[in-house]
């Protein structure tokens, strides 16, 4: 069986101060794959909510130019850009252009890890 779909702005919905479309994991039966994707679009002149995940991210920039803040360092994109944000830095994402920015985003593992509570044996 092949599953086949669009990536479009049209099919995405708010989160992460930003418009997104869950790529993987997709609804169906079968097992849950070891990442996660979706594509992400930042409209003109938008910044995304900052984030911060204990999951390594790899970015690739599909449209549109902006940059990047992860932690201290800043970084421009534009497509065809691959960035890597290392697990546990927080990031924004800055649509610096006249024009809409996408990328698709990759990360793993699919759900971030559980932190165990310090001192808590309750």
């Amino acid at each position: 069986m092949i599953t086949t779909f669009r990536i479009h702005e049209d099919n995405a919905a708010p989160e992460f101060g930003m418009a997104c479309q869950r790529l993987v994991p997709w609804a169906g039966p079968g097992e849950e794959p070891p990442f996660g994707a979706m594509a992400c679009f930042l409209s003109a002149g938008d910044r995304s909510a900052p984030d911060c995940h204990d999951q390594d991210e790899v970015m690739i920039t599909l449209g549109g130019r902006g940059t990047v803040d992860v932690g201290d360092d800043s970084a421009a994109i534009d497509a065809g850009t691959v960035l890597v944000i290392p697990r546990n830095q927080a990031h924004v994402v800055h649509n610096s252009g006249d024009t809409g920015l996408s990328w698709v985003s990759f990360y793993w593992p699919l759900h971030e890890p559980e932190n165990p509570r310090n001192g808590d044996e309750s």
